[in-house]
């Protein structure tokens, strides 16, 4: 919650700064939109300065929620408590007499170990305790054990720090908390803060650190670029088989009554079923091979393509077409100069679509037997508790998917520039 209200200030912040006091100099907000309509594309463009701080902003909440060595240490967030904590409880034996000790508690580094401290046992049937616990960890005590007690008599513990505590209750102590359990064993927890655990969101060197190391050294016998080239490739192979099916597919649909009729049921029963349950399907049809991976992605990427080829065809104007026809144009020329045109830019979107459906889908694939690819990399990092590989790896899916799509977005502003003119 607080990462999230976080993200929110910063966002106001930077947007009252860049477009009321920066760019509210020059122009306003809705002012560039006079002369274009609001269905044109081209009346929206994005803010680079925003694409900046938004970027920068999330790398600086990895940092302050992580404790990163990037960031000054006024800007972290509480870490969690390192050092000596104490606590005193009171024990009670039958007579209900009581009696102090002290417990002594050394938290330490989650990867680094420490062993208990030695202590005075002091005097009196309650004697002093010592132990260790690792940060975000906690630890029973079991004060009993060692407290002097006659023969027959149970001693229980009734107070932490002067405050009376009963079973499945907790007590704010230096450092932490204590709770009692069922059977009245104290319960210490260190003060968590607010940072998170290594374990599940190391921080920005400390992913950066090991992507270095698997781009010099490997993972799993293989090299980075390796594991990488085989998801890009798999990725690849599977979006064009998919496109090569469906896009025919799509304008058949879009063109013919007949197949449409056909062909339509098929499609949108496929439509909703994310290629993820179809993954024993395929493993039972083509094993656990390449093929396996390869016809996954192709059923990803098949319906999406068949139906914005369909879309792509259903939406050109019929003005269009009866404006071709009473100039002379046959139906192959209508489909050269008028169908296929006006269908590309919705094929062009429902191939950014597909392309991000099967970047997704190439993490299954590869749960398969596969030896190489992000994936798998990511799969194996994850049952070895490895989250900077894991963090690695979906950054770099991402990057690479994040291109992907920039090139196609190159491709249609150079193929397809009367999109979003009318």
């Amino acid at each position: 919650m607080i990462p999230l209200l976080i993200y929110v200030s910063i966002f106001t912040v930077a947007y009252l700064i860049v477009t009321k006091l920066i760019a509210g100099a020059h122009q306003r907000v809705f002012s560039s939109r006079k002369t274009v309509t609001f269905g044109d594309e081209s009346a929206v463009r994005p803010n680079r300065i925003a694409s900046v701080i938004s970027i920068a902003t999330l790398f600086l909440l990895w940092g302050i929620f992580t404790g990163s060595t990037l960031l000054p240490a006024s800007l972290h967030a509480p870490a969690p408590f390192e050092g000596t904590a104490t606590f005193t409880y009171t024990a009670q034996n039958q007579a209900r007499e009581t009696d102090d000790a002290t417990v002594t508690v050394l938290v330490h580094p989650r990867e680094a170990s420490a062993s208990a401290p030695e202590i005075e046992p002091g005097e009196g049937f309650a004697l002093n305790d010592s132990t260790s616990v690792a940060q975000w960890r906690t630890k029973l005590i079991n004060v009993i054990r060692n407290d002097e007690a006659s023969d027959g008599d149970k001693l229980q513990v009734v107070a932490i720090d002067g405050q009376a505590i009963s079973p499945g209750a907790s007590v704010d102590v230096d450092g932490g908390t204590v709770t009692l359990s069922d059977k009245g064993t104290p319960n210490f927890e260190p003060t968590r803060g607010w940072q998170m655990e290594p374990l599940y969101l190391p921080a920005p060197e400390k992913v950066w650190e090991r992507t270095v190391k698997i781009a010099s050294e490997g993972f799993r016998n293989f090299t980075l670029a390796e594991h990488l080239g085989y998801s890009l490739f798999r990725v690849i192979v599977g979006f064009l088989l998919g496109a090569l099916v469906g896009i025919p597919l799509g304008y058949a649909m879009g063109l013919s009554n007949w197949f449409r009729g056909w062909f339509d049921p098929i499609v949108e029963f496929m439509r909703p079923v994310p290629p993820l349950a179809l993954i024993p399907l395929v493993i039972i049809w083509a094993g656990i091979g390449e093929a396996g991976k390869i016809i996954l992605l192709f059923l990803a990427a098949l319906w999406i393509m068949a139906i914005a080829a369909r879309s792509g065809v259903s939406g050109v104007k019929i003005s269009k077409v009866h404006a071709a026809y009473s100039l002379g144009a046959n139906k192959k020329q209508i489909m050269r100069y008028v169908i296929i045109p006006n269908s590309l830019p919705e094929i062009f979107t429902g191939a950014r679509v597909a392309m991000g459906v099967c970047w997704g889908t190439v993490v299954a694939a590869e749960l398969v037997a596969a030896e190489q690819g992000a994936g798998m990399m990511i799969m194996t990092a994850s049952k070895f508790q490895n989250t900077d590989i894991v963090i690695m790896g979906i950054i770099l899916i991402g990057v690479i998917g994040f291109g992907i799509d920039m090139l196609m977005r190159w491709a249609e502003r150079i193929l397809v520039p009367w999109k979003g003119k009318g």
